[in-house]
């Protein structure tokens, strides 16, 4: 795989394959995690709403920009970025968002596969292991193992698996919804009070609300690259609406219900409480192998991105061992189980402060500045001789409005300590920071590069 553009005939995925791998990457443990996380600040009805409104905003973004220039033209995510930030100002992106939050995305995934199996072991060989045991962590690794088995032969085994991992998740999906109502009623759950709220309850549906945009912009590393594969618009925008927002509000709105039904936000300790030792372990090693096709999409999407985006010595690394390269941070924070697993709400945080910014910049300036117009001949040639060659491979606005972005969010809620400011009740963090950065680029853009002639708007 390198960086050149795909023709029309190297594309695989269609309308159905791409809306199978949107719904493997999607209802995972993560998922189901992101409903636990929710249940902490608010009940179920206010839950459903946050969900909703929350993957509703970030979810759409995220399938217009990075989604529709990639597979419009057939470019590497980052590649495209160059339009927005320059040859080096996009390569600086693509090694911070492709290995550090594919790592630690593909670390928190391994060791909910790692608990996942820890609870098939206690139960058929009834042992008694910790979550946080070294044999949940070699677990964790083993999964990750896996996926490097899986992602070294390439996108048309990723497809295979997902063809057959969808729909057995959507039906663990719904049978984990029928089983919570076997449990408790509609009622007694519509009851059932958040597991730690603040206690302001305007305070904790914004913050339930922002934890579900963020936990949208997360997809942002990824989808630009899958798009890349699909043979149409069409097929890049629409199967986000099915996989990443329906399949991902379905899956966290039933993790809301197993959390408050059963008092805990751990997902692999719902199953078996609610199937059964038998149902409760055939469910628990699908859900673990999902996982694992989540890895495999996440370190995919980071493959095609360092591949087709670094230097020459990069490419000619196997693909294989690149793909090592790639896990191997993840291989590590395994074995740091309480740091990873233990921080989600704040990781997803950790994440939007910078991706809510991205997604706006490269939004205002592909469908408003440049009117989704690219030229393919000067994104690959050096910033030395391409129009988007910036100031020395590097356009100052986008970073700089990338950095304001940033900053507001961090204002209206600190990513460290989850702590809100007084504004953040009625503004939440991502959405200021999408419209900060959207505004300085589109402005900066406008006062300074097209009067100077930098990146070819004129």
């Amino acid at each position: 795989m390198n960086e050149l553009p795909l023709l029309r005939r190297e594309r695989i995925w269609g309308f159905g394959d791409y809306s199978a791998v949107n719904v493997g990457l999607a209802i995972a443990t993560w998922a189901f995690l992101q409903g636990g996380a929710v249940a902490y600040y608010v009940g179920a009805k206010a839950a459903i709403a946050s969900i909703v409104i929350g993957y509703g905003i970030s979810v759409l973004l995220v399938a217009l920009a990075p989604c529709l220039p990639s597979a419009r033209y057939g470019v590497e995510q980052f590649v495209s970025m160059r339009s927005a930030f320059g040859e080096r100002g996009a390569r600086v992106l693509m090694v911070v968002m492709s290995a550090v939050l594919a790592a630690a995305w593909s670390a928190v995934l391994a060791i909910m596969c790692g608990h996942a199996l820890v609870n098939v072991c206690n139960q058929v060989l009834d042992t008694d292991l910790s979550s946080s045991s070294v044999a949940a962590s070699l677990l964790a690794l083993a999964a990750l193992l896996g996926s490097w088995v899986i992602v070294a032969r390439g996108p048309r085994s990723i497809e295979a698996v997902n063809r057959y991992v969808a729909p057995g998740l959507i039906v663990v999906t719904l049978v984990m919804l029928a089983l919570v109502f076997t449990k408790v009623s509609w009622s007694e759950l519509a009851a059932t009070p958040a597991l730690d709220p603040w206690g302001d309850d305007h305070l904790d549906f914004i913050l339930a609300v922002e934890l579900n945009i963020a936990g949208g912009f997360a997809w942002w590393p990824n989808v630009g690259n899958l798009a890349r594969m699909t043979r149409s618009s069409r097929s890049a925008f629409w199967p986000n609406a099915i996989g990443l927002f329906l399949a991902s509000v379905v899956a966290a709105i039933v993790g809301v219900f197993a959390a408050l039904a059963l008092g805990s936000e751990d997902p692999t300790v719902w199953m078996v409480p609610l199937g059964g030792a038998l149902l409760g372990v055939l469910a628990l090693a699908f859900v673990g192998m999902a996982n694992v096709t989540s890895v495999v999409a996440q370190s995919y999407a980071a493959l095609v991105a360092i591949k087709g985006g670094a230097g020459d010595r990069v490419r000619r690394v196997p693909w294989a061992l690149l793909a090592a390269a790639i896990l191997a941070p993840a291989a590590v924070l395994v074995f740091f189980p309480a740091a990873v697993y233990g921080n989600y709400a704040r990781f997803v945080s950790w994440g939007a402060v910078v991706l809510a910014p991205l997604c706006a910049v490269q939004l205002v300036d592909f469908f408003v500045l440049r009117r989704q117009r690219l030229d393919l001949r000067d994104l690959h040639l050096p910033y030395t001789e391409s129009r988007y060659g910036f100031w020395r491979g590097w356009n100052p606005i986008a970073v700089l409005a990338v950095a304001l972005g940033a900053a507001t969010y961090a204002a209206l809620l600190n990513p460290v300590t989850y702590e809100p400011s007084g504004w953040f009740r009625y503004l939440t963090a991502s959405l200021p920071a999408f419209v900060v950065a959207g505004a300085v680029h589109y402005v900066g853009t406008r006062v300074a590069s097209r009067r100077d002639g930098w990146g070819g708007y004129r």
